[in-house]
């Protein structure tokens, strides 16, 4: 297919020392806004090879661009974050996957075990400050994993929350100093799970039961009728999001992070 710039840094850029300009981003996002992720996923492989990765936490959006990188038979590796604190539910999905597909999805772990964490700084940190026990069980791991890489893809949406309506196809990450690649980002919840559906897909059977966004199990809790998906995460406190994404202690959208 037809693909828009190569991956070339623009000399004339004032985002130093990341891959794009904002002129390039510009390009690659008004290129793919309108087409199938298929094309964006083609364009991750031939541009970045072994060294573009997919990000997933195993929602619907990661089953649906897991399953298309085995349709497209791109040979791009597979990642979770392992916060040794998930439902049991999620690593019965991650087996399921595993054997229905075909593949081995990496395991990316912290530093500290759930056990040293609570040594070192108390029990339940997450109850007491949830962004430095995010950072410790999701960001380090993640932006450690991240240093030999050049690209990542995601399976965030902007339907999700309100701190994601911002969030483009091709993004530059300044966090992990990678290329930051959102494939989904246009799509709705129900195009989605009617993809699902129609391949009979496995996928987490907490979603039936009130959970549209599952993380880690102290800080995950069932939505109402009108909530965003994510508003479940981290109940009772002004936390949106977990920092991998976007600012932890803020929630709100950043360009790049």
């Amino acid at each position: 297919m037809n693909q828009p710039l190569s991956v070339t840094t623009d000399t004339d850029t004032d985002n130093a020392g990341l891959p794009f300009s904002e002129r390039q981003l510009n390009e690659f996002n008004d290129y793919f806004e309108d087409l199938h992720p298929d094309h964006v996923l083609l364009w991750a492989y031939e541009n970045f090879g072994p060294k573009a990765v997919l990000g997933t936490g195993f929602g619907p959006s990661g089953v649906f661009l897991i399953h298309r990188l085995k349709v497209l038979g791109l040979v791009i590796p597979v990642f979770y974050l392992d916060t040794q604190l998930l439902f049991k539910e999620t690593y019965e999905l991650r087996d399921r996957l595993e054997k229905q597909l075909g593949i081995s999805i990496i395991r990316v772990t912290p530093d500290l075990s759930v056990d040293e964490q609570a040594d070192i700084y108390g029990e339940e940190l997450w109850k007491r400050d949830p962004d430095h026990c995010c950072h410790i069980r999701k960001v380090a791991p993640l932006q450690n994993y991240l240093t030999d890489k050049k690209a990542w893809i995601t399976g965030i949406r902007r339907h999700q929350a309100a701190t994601r309506k911002d969030v483009q196809i091709i993004e530059n990450d300044t966090a992990t100093e990678t290329v930051k690649i959102n494939p989904v980002a246009a799509w709705s919840s129900e195009e989605i799970w009617d993809y699902i559906r129609d391949y009979n897909l496995p996928y987490n059977p907490l979603h039936d039961e009130g959970y549209p966004s599952i993380g880690c199990i102290p800080c995950t809790s069932p939505v109402s009728d009108g909530e965003d998906e994510r508003n479940g995460r981290w109940r009772g406190s002004n936390k949106l999001e977990c920092g991998i994404h976007f600012s932890a202690s803020t929630g709100k959208f950043e360009k790049g992070t």
